[in-house]
């Protein structure tokens, strides 16, 4: 018989919800009910960990909590009846959904599909647009001045653009941040998530710490979105990396919504806003003291007059000394 392991971490979350002040049992509840319902059926023993462990939690949550719980259990078809009856939900059945009419079979004759238009010469140009470092930086701080509603449009319409979204972080590489960002999330490690985020997509520590500490959450969203995480991952990592904001069931579903909707090419166009970005600082930095250097080193250097007279022009001829 196996045994039944809610999640990896699920003994340091534990200790985290003995900490004062810091009430994990509402985010602990939804990652049990989330990670519960992602399964098609489970075993006798992983249904029986499963009552155990929500009964207590259910009677201790808030009220929206409860309802989060209760909405996504309702769909499920093989919800525990101990924790039905306990959210007042009808028993599960064999069949909770009515199927619907079966697809009539197909024409054996496929449709003709139309053949494939050529991209002109312009298209095939505009298609590989790169942002200069100026329009990069300025793209940048447009976005993280935005509200979140025009955030998500700049994002959507993100994805319709010609520009070059950054290049796919190698898959290796994407995978083992992915995992390191996983469980430092789960313990609220905030400087280490940070760091490694920075390290995996080439960016730089201040605009890792701007992304990660970002209030709105778009910007960690395009950002997790470049390395591939999974949905239910970024919803785990938005409950725990910080159990303030995580603890907003508002604040969690609408950057989940968002996710699910994101488009990798956008993320990726977002990315190479910020490197460029930051070579546009670098510039900015360094080309204003290199060049008013040498307008100041050629306004300060004055011509020295030339005597009139050269040393060694005159001649003068000796006189002897008369002898007495």
């Amino acid at each position: 018989m196996t045994t039944f392991t809610p999640f990896p971490g699920y003994d340091g979350l534990m200790s985290l919800s003995r900490r004062e002040g810091v009430d994990i049992r509402p985010t602990l509840l939804r990652v049990l009910t989330d990670l519960y319902v992602q399964s098609p059926s489970h075993t006798d023993e992983e249904e029986r960990q499963f009552v155990e462990l929500t009964s207590r939690l259910i009677d201790e949550v808030d009220d929206a909590t409860r309802a989060v719980v209760r909405a996504r259990l309702s769909i499920y078809p093989h919800t525990p009846r101990a924790i039905a009856l306990r959210l007042s939900l009808s028993p599960s059945t064999n069949q909770r959904v009515p199927l619907a009419a079966p697809i009539p079979p197909a024409d054996t004759a496929a449709p003709a599909r139309p053949a494939p238009r050529i991209p002109t010469e312009a298209e095939q140009r505009a298609s590989s647009l790169s942002m200069q470092p100026e329009d990069a930086a300025q793209l940048s701080e447009m976005f993280f001045s935005a509200s979140s509603q025009e955030r998500t449009q700049i994002l959507y319409n993100l994805a319709e653009t010609p520009l070059r979204p950054a290049a796919r972080i190698h898959l290796p590489r994407a995978m083992r941040a992915i995992e390191v960002l996983h469980m430092a999330a789960y313990v609220s490690d905030v400087e280490n998530f940070t760091a490694e985020l920075g390290d995996a997509l080439l960016l730089t520590a201040p605009t890792a710490e701007r992304v990660v500490f970002d209030e709105g959450g778009e910007a960690l969203a395009c950002a997790l979105k470049a390395l591939g995480i999974k949905s239910q991952v970024f919803e785990q990592v938005l409950m725990f990396l910080d159990p303030v904001k995580g603890s907003s069931v508002e604040w969690v579903y609408r950057l989940s919504r968002l996710y699910d909707r994101l488009s990798e090419r956008a993320a990726l166009i977002m990315l190479a806003a910020w490197r460029g970005a930051t070579v546009a600082s670098t510039r900015a930095k360094y080309r204003a003291a290199l060049y008013d250097d040498e307008r100041q080193r050629a306004r300060s250097a004055t011509p020295q007059a030339r005597p009139t007279v050269q040393p060694g022009a005159i001649w003068t001829p000796r006189t002897g000394t008369t002898r007495g």
